[in-house]
């Protein structure tokens, strides 16, 4: 059985992750990586684990069936411009750059491309990360399904609306640099009040990451959660206190629309 070619073009931090996520999943050997990268020693440190360089994104696109478009929504325009001489109705095209659209990339391509999107995070890069994905109707089930194997492979994949691919940024996407500012208040208090920053870090990412299993695993709802570590009169309910008075959710809201704001100006 021949191998499934799969190209990314970029190879920068985030398509790396990923085609070290293919290289590392169970059918690996069913599945052949190509990439390209003006950059070739990206391109030469790929090879350790199997990745073949092309020479440029026309030549990957006709090499490849899967064809990544792993680069900045700023650039992207030039990369598809490149790509499109060879792209042909059988391919599919993958987007990770924020706010572009399949109706952009048809655009720029041909009228009946197939194209998945996708907002991965940079958590991928350890393997845990959070993906969205979405398709237009000419991807068939077979093709996105090999995708979102893909990217369950790196973490967890959900399957989303196209409508809502640049909402979901604020949730997954970017939300990883809301949550380190977030910490950064409670480490920089530590350090203030002469607590070990090594101590503090670790105390508090463990409270991340076991608050996060309790909102997934407890079978609680958040508010519950919330009442569980607010005793009456208690300290806790003294800190709450100051995050209601900030409105902490509506800077939450106001946040996550500025982002999704900036995303459909991305895609003009």
């Amino acid at each position: 059985m021949s191998k499934i070619n799969i190209g990314f073009i970029g190879a920068g931090n985030m398509g790396t992750a990923i085609m070290k996520g293919i290289a590392g999943s169970p059918s690996a050997a069913d599945i052949q990586l190509y990439a390209f990268d003006p950059d070739k020693s990206k391109l030469d440190a790929l090879a350790s684990f199997g990745v073949l360089p092309c020479a440029s994104e026309a030549e990957l696109t006709e090499k490849c069936g899967y064809i990544f478009l792993a680069v900045k929504p700023q650039v992207i325009d030039g990369v598809i411009e490149a790509a499109a001489p060879a792209v042909t109705p059988d391919k599919v095209l993958i987007s990770i750059a924020a706010g572009i659209t399949d109706e952009f990339i048809a655009r720029k391509t041909i009228p009946e491309a197939k194209v998945i999107l996708v907002m991965p995070n940079t958590p991928l890069l350890l393997g845990e990360g959070a993906s969205a994905l979405s398709r237009n109707d000419r991807v068939t089930d077979d093709e996105f399904g090999l995708i979102l194997g893909v990217f369950r492979n790196c973490g967890k994949a959900a399957v989303i609306s196209k409508d809502k691919m640049k909402e979901i940024i604020a949730i997954n996407g970017s939300s990883p640099a809301f949550i380190y500012l977030f910490a950064k208040g409670f480490i920089d208090y530590a350090a203030q009040v002469g607590i070990d920053k090594e101590a503090a870090t670790e105390l508090f990412t463990q409270s991340l990451i076991g608050s996060a299993k309790m909102i997934t695993d407890s079978g609680n709802t958040i508010d519950e959660l919330i009442k569980m570590v607010s005793s009456p009169g208690g300290t806790t309910l003294a800190g709450l206190d100051r995050l209601y008075e900030g409105d902490l959710t509506g800077t939450v809201k106001k946040c996550c629309e500025s982002c999704t704001n900036r995303a459909y100006e991305l895609s003009k």
